[in-house]
């Protein structure tokens, strides 16, 4: 059956390998996708949501050069928010609540579309090299498949051990077996690999929970979407709830630290320090008094919740007592307990910025084997390598994208300039070019370079090009329009019920002004009537709003690109006290202090210094 050589076989059908399957077969490679169970592809295998504060950002990015995960997760929306609102629109970043299975329904259905993309269901235990490169892999039914590359996105499966208080078992999730075999043959090869760990809370039954006395959290009134194209808005919307612990579910938990695989050297893995467990939290911040839960919906038809921030692995007839502490959670009956798991990775640096490994040509790794902890750092880890899995086998320019390019950029040179130490998750903070690195602005910095790779579709195109276009025509429009004094006072005042001027002003000049929107503008009957003879868009309106009222930041921000290229090798003063800059983050300032890097570029590469810090460096030392 498998005579014939595959261009790409990817190990793995969660978020990394979806993506990195469907990338490589829409460029025209003859691509194999290799998973444990064709029932599991795509499975959220932890909680049911997408994007999120700078996760958001990567999910648009992904939609912008042609991946899906911004389309399944539109069309498996049961919420939408935009986070950050309150804040700047470099903060702004979109979330979704999912119906997780709809989702990995609507990921079977994509991937079955993509017209070069085979399936085999079974495990890979083994990768076959000939001369230095891969040449296929050997599958535990002995089936063996020829390859001429290779991407591994193994996940949690590899030598995974879940954990439920004292009891330990083989698994890669929850009723799922771990995967034996691959961790050893690439240490046969050279490479060194680490131990992580991970968790997720207890599901339990909605019908057994008292929404009454739990705080309601819902969508956005006008949901938006993920992906660029015209995927249908929610026209209705599941609530979530937010609920809290409080000082007897803290000594309830904290009376069984004992039991705790975290605690008693049970875990040897290294665990999130951005998404710890609820025993993790109470030890580390035992001078709070209560912990947000998150009680969110699996899905349109499903009476399961999910309680975000609730991630444990003790004892689950500990994680029912102490949850029935909780007010709303009395009469709670659990459908599965939560619990830890521990896996194999391998440290990034043994990667190139393609995602291909450094010892073994043709070899690629992405997502969770890599260190990453969350769905879109692994689809976004899956798309690149799958587009430069499909370069290599055409012997073309491999494809790397820049931090000044986009978040994608950000954490592919954090994970291989850097290095980790412990589960890596984006945050915008992570990004020293954040402005310019916005959730509405994906397409324009990245669909040009879809196009160019031939990965976006000509549907995608179209909708690209006609959107630029309308966002050019409005910009130019705002800039040469002059509003009447009486239609800018009518603005002013319907705006910030004040303020005057005494003669008309450019429309761009007006919206410069603090608490001026676009939908202020529209006030202005030539301005309104320019937006509907040309059909333009709120998405493209609140996007050209950006533009002009921080076009000085933006201007300033690309500036501060070119000069940062050209100072990696300023050199640091010896004596330079870092202790008197404020606005370094504790870790960086720590780091920095007993490292005392010589110049700049050595200051970036060290891990816990931000792009952030480096960019308060360079302000201090006046560059």
């Amino acid at each position: 059956m498998y005579s014939r050589v595959f261009d790409v076989v990817v190990v793995g059908g969660g978020h990394a390998g979806c993506e990195a399957a469907a990338a490589a077969a829409n460029m025209g490679s003859k691509t194999l996708l290799v998973t444990m169970n064709m029932q599991t592809i795509g499975q959220m295998s932890c909680n049911p949501a997408m994007g999120g504060v700078a996760k958001g950002q990567i999910l648009r990015e992904v939609d912008a050069l042609g991946g899906y995960s911004g389309i399944v997760s539109d069309l498996s929306s049961i919420q939408f928010r935009m986070l950050n609102r309150s804040k700047g629109p470099a903060m702004w970043s979109p979330r979704s609540q999912n119906d997780r299975f709809l989702f990995a329904q609507e990921w079977r259905r994509v991937l079955e579309g993509c017209k070069n993309l085979s399936f085999f269901q079974d495990s890979a235990v083994f990768v076959k090299t000939k001369n230095g490169a891969v040449s296929g892999i050997k599958t535990s039914l002995g089936v063996e498949i020829k390859a001429k590359t290779i991407v591994l996105t193994n996940g949690t499966f590899l030598n995974g051990i879940i954990h439920v208080g004292g009891k330990s078992f083989g698994g890669g999730r929850a009723g799922e077996k771990a995967s034996f075999g691959i961790t050893e043959c690439l240490s046969d090869l050279g490479f060194v690999s680490g131990r992580m760990k991970t968790g997720t809370p207890p599901r339990v039954d909605g019908r057994s929970l008292d929404f009454s006395k739990m705080e309601l959290q819902e969508g956005d009134k006008k949901p938006g979407c993920f992906s660029f194209l015209n995927t249908p808005p929610l026209t209705k919307q599941r609530p979530c709830y937010i609920a809290h612990t409080n000082k007897l579910t803290h000594d309830i938990l904290r009376d069984s630290f004992f039991e705790s695989p975290l605690f008693n050297g049970q875990i040897s893995g290294t665990g999130p320090r951005y998404c710890p467990s609820i025993e993790d939290k109470i030890d580390r911040f035992a001078d709070k008094e209560r912990h947000q839960l998150f009680v969110e919906p699996e899905g349109w038809k499903t009476i399961e919740y999910y309680i975000n921030g609730f991630s444990t692995s003790l004892p689950e007839k500990t994680q029912v007592e102490a949850l029935r502490s909780v007010v709303g959670f009395e009469n709670v009956a659990f459908f599965r307990p939560g619990y830890a798991i521990e896996y194999d990775y391998f440290p990034p640096a043994q990667l190139s910025h393609t995602l291909e490994t450094t010892l073994v040509d043709g070899l690629f790794f992405s997502g969770q084997i890599n260190g990453t902890t969350g769905y879109e750092e692994a689809a976004c880890q899956g798309l690149i390598a799958g587009i430069n899995a499909h370069l290599k086998t055409q012997n073309k320019k491999p494809f790397v994208l820049s931090r000044s390019e986009g978040y994608i950029g950000v954490l592919i040179d954090d994970l291989i300039t850097k290095g980790i130490d412990e589960p890596y998750r984006m945050f915008t903070s992570r990004s020293e070019h954040r402005m310019l690195l916005r959730q509405d602005n994906a397409d324009e910095r990245l669909t040009p370079l879809g196009i160019k790779l031939g990965l976006v579709s000509k549907t995608r195109e179209r909708a690209f090009l006609k959107k630029q276009e309308k966002h050019i025509h409005f910009l130019s429009f705002l800039k040469k329009h002059t509003i009447p004094k009486e239609a800018a006072n009518k603005i002013l005042f319907s705006s910030l019920g004040g303020g005057e001027v005494k003669a008309g002003l450019k429309a761009a000049k007006l919206l410069k002004r603090p608490g001026i929107s676009v939908d202020s503008l529209l006030l202005d009957v030539k301005i309104k009537k320019e937006k509907e003879k040309h059909s333009i868009p709120k998405e493209v309106t609140d996007s050209v709003g950006i533009v002009v009222k921080y076009e000085s930041y933006i201007k300033r921000e690309s500036e501060n690109v070119k000069k940062t290229k050209n100072l990696s090798g300023l050199k640091i003063p010896n004596n330079f006290d870092y202790k008197k800059i404020s606005s370094l983050s504790y870790e960086g300032r720590d780091k920095l202090i007993k490292k005392r890097p010589k110049t700049i570029g050595q200051a970036s590469r060290i891990s816990g210094v931000s792009a952030s810090d480096v960019s308060v460096l360079l302000v201090y030392m006046g560059r």
